[in-house]
Protein backbone atom coordinates (compact mmCIF):
# COMPACT_ATOMS: atom_id res chain seq x y z
CA UNK A 1 0.00 0.00 0.00
CA UNK A 2 1.12 3.39 -0.70
CA UNK A 3 2.32 5.80 2.14
CA UNK A 4 1.55 9.16 1.41
CA UNK A 5 4.64 11.38 1.87
CA UNK A 6 4.94 13.85 4.67
CA UNK A 7 4.70 17.44 3.94
CA UNK A 8 5.91 20.88 5.59
CA UNK A 9 4.30 23.88 5.49
CA UNK A 10 4.16 24.77 8.77
CA UNK A 11 5.90 23.27 12.43
CA UNK A 12 2.50 22.43 13.69
CA UNK A 13 2.56 19.78 10.86
CA UNK A 14 5.05 17.75 13.35
CA UNK A 15 4.27 16.58 16.72
CA UNK A 16 6.84 17.29 19.36
CA UNK A 17 8.66 14.06 19.31
CA UNK A 18 9.15 14.72 15.21
CA UNK A 19 10.40 18.42 16.17
CA UNK A 20 12.84 16.89 18.22
CA UNK A 21 14.07 14.22 15.57
CA UNK A 22 14.53 16.93 12.83
CA UNK A 23 17.06 19.23 15.87
CA UNK A 24 18.41 16.00 16.30
CA UNK A 25 19.39 15.03 12.25
CA UNK A 26 20.18 18.66 11.77
CA UNK A 27 23.04 17.95 14.37
CA UNK A 28 24.36 14.88 13.16
CA UNK A 29 26.94 14.48 10.22
CA UNK A 30 25.02 14.48 7.02
CA UNK A 31 24.19 11.34 5.60
CA UNK A 32 25.36 11.54 2.24
CA UNK A 33 23.97 8.47 0.84
CA UNK A 34 20.42 9.50 1.97
CA UNK A 35 19.56 11.45 -1.28
CA UNK A 36 21.84 9.22 -3.52
CA UNK A 37 20.32 10.02 -7.10
CA UNK A 38 17.62 11.76 -5.69
CA UNK A 39 16.88 15.52 -6.52
CA UNK A 40 15.25 18.45 -5.16
CA UNK A 41 13.32 21.22 -7.65
CA UNK A 42 13.57 24.87 -5.14
CA UNK A 43 11.31 27.09 -6.68
CA UNK A 44 11.54 31.15 -5.80
CA UNK A 45 8.91 33.15 -5.97
CA UNK A 46 10.22 35.56 -3.78
CA UNK A 47 14.50 36.71 -4.17
CA UNK A 48 16.47 34.59 -1.99
CA UNK A 49 20.04 34.81 -0.29
CA UNK A 50 19.95 32.49 3.43
CA UNK A 51 17.24 30.13 2.13
CA UNK A 52 18.97 29.39 -1.77
CA UNK A 53 22.02 28.65 -0.38
CA UNK A 54 21.39 26.84 2.74
CA UNK A 55 18.74 25.02 1.03
CA UNK A 56 20.75 23.81 -1.94
CA UNK A 57 24.25 23.17 0.48
CA UNK A 58 21.62 20.90 2.57
CA UNK A 59 20.75 18.80 -0.67
CA UNK A 60 24.22 18.85 -1.83
CA UNK A 61 25.49 17.88 1.28
CA UNK A 62 23.06 15.19 1.64
CA UNK A 63 24.04 13.31 -1.81
CA UNK A 64 21.15 14.73 -3.92
CA UNK A 65 21.48 17.34 -6.88
CA UNK A 66 19.13 21.06 -6.25
CA UNK A 67 17.67 22.53 -9.16
CA UNK A 68 16.80 25.86 -8.55
CA UNK A 69 13.62 27.70 -10.35
CA UNK A 70 12.83 31.23 -10.61
CA UNK A 71 9.08 32.14 -10.95
CA UNK A 72 9.51 33.43 -14.39
CA UNK A 73 10.47 29.86 -15.67
CA UNK A 74 7.61 28.05 -14.37
CA UNK A 75 4.85 31.23 -14.76
CA UNK A 76 3.09 28.96 -11.49
CA UNK A 77 -0.98 29.55 -11.58
CA UNK A 78 -0.03 31.93 -15.54
CA UNK A 79 0.90 29.27 -17.95
CA UNK A 80 0.60 26.46 -15.80
CA UNK A 81 -1.64 25.51 -13.17
CA UNK A 82 -0.68 25.13 -9.58
CA UNK A 83 -1.26 21.83 -9.95
CA UNK A 84 0.41 20.75 -12.78
CA UNK A 85 3.54 22.30 -11.77
CA UNK A 86 3.68 20.44 -8.49
CA UNK A 87 3.08 16.89 -10.60
CA UNK A 88 5.51 17.64 -13.28
CA UNK A 89 7.98 18.41 -10.41
CA UNK A 90 6.76 14.99 -8.69
CA UNK A 91 8.18 13.14 -11.77
CA UNK A 92 11.48 13.97 -11.53
CA UNK A 93 12.21 14.89 -7.61
CA UNK A 94 11.94 13.81 -4.06
CA UNK A 95 11.34 17.22 -2.53
CA UNK A 96 10.03 20.29 -3.75
CA UNK A 97 10.83 23.38 -1.89
CA UNK A 98 8.78 26.69 -2.78
CA UNK A 99 9.19 30.39 -1.26
CA UNK A 100 5.88 32.01 -2.27
CA UNK A 101 4.18 34.87 -1.52
CA UNK A 102 0.66 33.44 -0.66
CA UNK A 103 0.72 29.73 1.75
CA UNK A 104 -2.21 29.01 -0.36
CA UNK A 105 -0.02 28.02 -3.56
CA UNK A 106 1.66 25.51 -1.07
CA UNK A 107 -1.69 24.12 -0.14
CA UNK A 108 -2.41 23.49 -3.52
CA UNK A 109 0.78 21.53 -4.44
CA UNK A 110 0.49 19.44 -1.43
CA UNK A 111 -3.24 18.25 -2.77
CA UNK A 112 -2.28 17.62 -6.51
CA UNK A 113 0.39 15.89 -5.12
CA UNK A 114 -1.43 13.58 -2.60
CA UNK A 115 -4.76 13.21 -4.91
CA UNK A 116 -2.20 11.69 -7.39
CA UNK A 117 -0.28 9.51 -4.73
CA UNK A 118 3.07 10.56 -5.94
CA UNK A 119 5.96 10.39 -3.55
CA UNK A 120 7.36 14.13 -3.41
CA UNK A 121 7.32 15.71 0.23
CA UNK A 122 6.41 19.49 -0.23
CA UNK A 123 7.94 21.93 1.91
CA UNK A 124 7.89 26.16 2.72
CA UNK A 125 10.95 27.62 1.80
CA UNK A 126 8.89 30.99 3.49
CA UNK A 127 5.22 32.32 2.64
CA UNK A 128 3.29 34.90 3.90
CA UNK A 129 2.40 32.95 6.46
CA UNK A 130 5.17 31.03 7.77
CA UNK A 131 9.12 30.23 7.65
CA UNK A 132 9.32 27.22 9.12
CA UNK A 133 12.96 26.83 8.38
CA UNK A 134 13.97 30.25 9.78
CA UNK A 135 12.01 29.11 13.18
CA UNK A 136 14.17 25.32 13.15
CA UNK A 137 17.46 27.37 12.51
CA UNK A 138 16.40 29.97 15.85
CA UNK A 139 15.61 26.90 18.14
CA UNK A 140 18.88 25.79 17.42
CA UNK A 141 20.51 28.94 17.52
CA UNK A 142 18.57 29.41 20.89
CA UNK A 143 19.26 25.52 22.25
CA UNK A 144 23.27 25.79 21.36
CA UNK A 145 24.07 30.14 22.51
CA UNK A 146 22.18 29.44 25.68
CA UNK A 147 23.30 25.53 26.29
CA UNK A 148 19.78 24.58 27.39
CA UNK A 149 18.01 20.98 26.45
CA UNK A 150 14.45 20.87 25.40
CA UNK A 151 12.85 20.54 28.91
CA UNK A 152 14.18 23.91 29.90
CA UNK A 153 12.77 26.02 26.98
CA UNK A 154 9.77 26.56 28.77
CA UNK A 155 12.05 28.74 31.80
CA UNK A 156 13.13 30.97 29.26
CA UNK A 157 11.90 34.55 28.43
CA UNK A 158 11.83 35.08 24.77
CA UNK A 159 10.65 38.51 23.17
CA UNK A 160 9.64 39.02 19.95
CA UNK A 161 9.74 42.92 18.99
CA UNK A 162 8.43 44.86 15.97
CA UNK A 163 5.62 43.16 13.06
CA UNK A 164 4.14 39.90 14.38
CA UNK A 165 5.00 38.36 10.64
CA UNK A 166 5.66 34.80 9.21
CA UNK A 167 8.67 34.96 10.93
CA UNK A 168 6.91 35.43 14.18
CA UNK A 169 4.15 32.75 13.72
CA UNK A 170 6.57 29.97 12.93
CA UNK A 171 8.54 31.24 16.17
CA UNK A 172 6.05 30.98 18.35
CA UNK A 173 4.42 27.59 16.84
CA UNK A 174 8.03 26.07 17.17
CA UNK A 175 8.41 27.21 20.99
CA UNK A 176 4.53 26.02 21.98
CA UNK A 177 6.14 22.64 21.36
CA UNK A 178 7.97 22.83 24.31
CA UNK A 179 5.57 25.22 26.74
CA UNK A 180 7.58 28.21 26.21
CA UNK A 181 5.73 31.29 26.29
CA UNK A 182 6.60 34.10 23.67
CA UNK A 183 6.39 38.07 24.30
CA UNK A 184 5.48 40.37 21.44
CA UNK A 185 6.13 43.98 21.51
CA UNK A 186 4.18 46.21 18.82
CA UNK A 187 2.05 48.82 18.48
CA UNK A 188 -1.49 48.76 18.93
CA UNK A 189 -3.36 47.47 16.15
CA UNK A 190 -0.82 45.06 14.70
CA UNK A 191 -1.83 42.13 16.94
CA UNK A 192 -0.75 38.45 15.90
CA UNK A 193 -2.90 36.47 13.55
CA UNK A 194 -5.81 35.40 14.61
CA UNK A 195 -5.42 31.95 13.57
CA UNK A 196 -2.08 31.20 14.47
CA UNK A 197 -2.51 32.06 18.48
CA UNK A 198 -4.97 29.09 18.75
CA UNK A 199 -2.23 27.04 17.10
CA UNK A 200 -0.15 28.02 19.65
CA UNK A 201 -2.34 27.32 22.84
CA UNK A 202 -3.24 24.03 21.26
CA UNK A 203 0.06 22.95 21.43
CA UNK A 204 0.63 24.29 25.00
CA UNK A 205 2.09 27.59 24.33
CA UNK A 206 1.25 31.59 25.11
CA UNK A 207 1.21 34.93 23.39
CA UNK A 208 1.73 37.50 25.22
CA UNK A 209 1.09 41.07 24.01
CA UNK A 210 2.82 44.03 25.25
CA UNK A 211 3.00 47.43 23.30
CA UNK A 212 5.79 48.52 25.49
CA UNK A 213 8.97 47.51 24.53
CA UNK A 214 10.92 48.24 27.20
CA UNK A 215 8.44 46.33 29.90
CA UNK A 216 8.45 43.28 27.05
CA UNK A 217 11.93 42.86 27.44
CA UNK A 218 12.65 43.32 31.13
CA UNK A 219 14.82 40.08 31.80
CA UNK A 220 14.62 38.78 28.77
CA UNK A 221 16.56 35.62 27.60
CA UNK A 222 16.32 36.12 23.80
CA UNK A 223 15.57 39.59 22.37
CA UNK A 224 14.50 38.68 18.49
CA UNK A 225 13.22 41.16 15.47
CA UNK A 226 12.66 41.32 11.78
CA UNK A 227 12.20 44.07 9.20
CA UNK A 228 8.89 46.34 9.83
CA UNK A 229 7.83 46.01 5.89
CA UNK A 230 7.84 42.07 4.63
CA UNK A 231 8.50 41.77 1.07
CA UNK A 232 4.97 42.13 -0.61
CA UNK A 233 4.21 44.95 1.54
CA UNK A 234 6.63 47.77 0.43
CA UNK A 235 2.58 49.80 0.11
CA UNK A 236 2.66 50.25 3.70
CA UNK A 237 6.47 51.41 4.46
CA UNK A 238 5.93 54.45 5.36
CA UNK A 239 2.70 53.56 7.62
CA UNK A 240 4.48 50.78 9.49
CA UNK A 241 7.83 53.10 9.69
CA UNK A 242 6.24 55.44 11.99
CA UNK A 243 4.10 53.49 13.92
CA UNK A 244 7.14 51.19 14.76
CA UNK A 245 9.84 53.64 15.50
CA UNK A 246 9.85 53.37 18.88
CA UNK A 247 9.74 49.35 18.89
CA UNK A 248 13.73 49.48 17.72
CA UNK A 249 16.21 47.44 18.87
CA UNK A 250 18.96 49.22 20.24
CA UNK A 251 21.50 49.38 22.85
CA UNK A 252 19.32 51.68 25.39
CA UNK A 253 16.09 48.78 25.08
CA UNK A 254 18.89 46.31 25.24
CA UNK A 255 19.81 47.16 28.63
CA UNK A 256 16.84 45.92 30.22
CA UNK A 257 17.10 42.68 29.68
CA UNK A 258 19.58 40.20 30.92
CA UNK A 259 22.79 40.94 31.02
CA UNK A 260 23.27 37.28 29.32
CA UNK A 261 20.59 37.85 27.01
CA UNK A 262 21.64 36.60 22.97
CA UNK A 263 20.12 39.40 20.20
CA UNK A 264 18.30 37.41 17.02
CA UNK A 265 17.51 38.81 13.48
CA UNK A 266 16.49 36.41 10.74
CA UNK A 267 17.79 38.77 7.94
CA UNK A 268 17.78 40.92 6.05
CA UNK A 269 18.67 43.90 8.26
CA UNK A 270 17.49 47.54 8.05
CA UNK A 271 20.19 48.52 9.97
CA UNK A 272 19.11 51.89 11.62
CA UNK A 273 15.24 50.44 11.59
CA UNK A 274 14.61 47.38 13.40
CA UNK A 275 17.71 47.28 14.69
CA UNK A 276 21.19 49.61 15.49
CA UNK A 277 24.54 48.97 14.07
CA UNK A 278 25.77 48.91 17.95
CA UNK A 279 23.20 45.86 18.46
CA UNK A 280 23.85 43.65 15.67
CA UNK A 281 26.98 44.03 15.45
CA UNK A 282 27.41 44.14 19.36
CA UNK A 283 28.72 41.01 21.75
CA UNK A 284 24.50 39.90 21.97
CA UNK A 285 24.41 39.37 18.83
CA UNK A 286 23.88 35.57 17.09
CA UNK A 287 22.47 37.16 13.83
CA UNK A 288 25.40 35.16 11.81
CA UNK A 289 25.26 32.16 14.05
CA UNK A 290 21.84 32.05 13.34
CA UNK A 291 22.24 32.36 9.67
CA UNK A 292 24.52 29.66 9.66
CA UNK A 293 22.56 27.42 11.51
CA UNK A 294 19.72 27.55 8.48
CA UNK A 295 22.03 25.20 6.69
CA UNK A 296 21.74 23.16 9.59
CA UNK A 297 17.76 23.11 9.63
CA UNK A 298 17.87 22.68 6.04
CA UNK A 299 19.46 19.43 6.76
CA UNK A 300 17.35 18.47 9.18
CA UNK A 301 14.00 19.35 8.00
CA UNK A 302 15.27 17.50 4.47
CA UNK A 303 16.51 14.42 6.06
CA UNK A 304 13.30 13.84 7.83
CA UNK A 305 11.00 14.11 4.81
CA UNK A 306 13.30 11.86 2.79
CA UNK A 307 13.03 9.11 5.43
CA UNK A 308 9.37 9.46 6.27
CA UNK A 309 9.36 8.38 2.28
CA UNK A 310 7.90 5.19 0.88
CA UNK A 311 9.09 3.45 -2.77
CA UNK A 312 8.22 5.46 -5.47
CA UNK A 313 5.39 4.16 -7.27
CA UNK A 314 3.96 7.46 -9.46
CA UNK A 315 4.20 8.43 -12.11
Amino acid sequence: MHRSPRHLLELDDLTNGELQRVIELSRQEPNANLMKQKSAALLFEKPSSRTRHSTELAVKELGGFPISVRKEEVSIGGRESIGDVALTFSCYHSIIGARVFNHAVLVEMCKAIDDAGANTSVMNLLSDLAHPFQAVADLITILDELKCDFDSLKDLKITYVGDPNNVFNSLAICLSHFKTPINIASPPGFSPDKKVVPKVNKLGGRVFEISDPVEAVKGADVIYTDTWVSMGQEQDAQIKSERFKDYQVNGKLLENAKSTAIVLHCLPAHRGEEITDEVIDGSSSRVWKQARNREKAAMGIISFLIESQGGRTWP
